[in-house]
């Protein structure tokens, strides 16, 4: 008989794949979903690029760059800063209230 734990991580009880968002811990890799983005090991290195994808959101109403780019970059950079590691989980709180029916 073989221990199924390991392989059923990802997975709820339907079998299903669990969503994921935000930063894996382990292998330091963006989540969205299925697909994953390698993160720079370096701290000021994933600071530039939070900062310069917010920068660039905020640049959104221009063809190339785009508004999708602010919650991004809030992303990446809560992974090294606390306060906005606050702010985003601030506001999944607010958002899972918000979603949640009136019962």
């Amino acid at each position: 008989m073989t221990d199924q734990s390991d392989t059923t991580t990802n997975a709820d009880r339907n079998g299903r794949k669990t969503r994921r968002f935000g930063i894996d811990p382990s292998t330091r890799e963006l989540v969205f979903g299925s697909v994953r983005i390698p993160l720079p090991r370096s701290r000021l290195a994933r600071m530039g690029v939070g900062i310069g994808l917010i920068f660039g959101g905020l640049l959104g109403f221009l063809p190339v760059l785009g508004f999708w780019m602010l919650p991004l970059g809030f992303i990446v950079l809560s992974h090294d800063m606390p306060i906005v590691r606050r702010w985003r989980r601030r506001l999944a709180v607010w958002w899972t209230r918000k979603r949640r029916p009136a019962n």
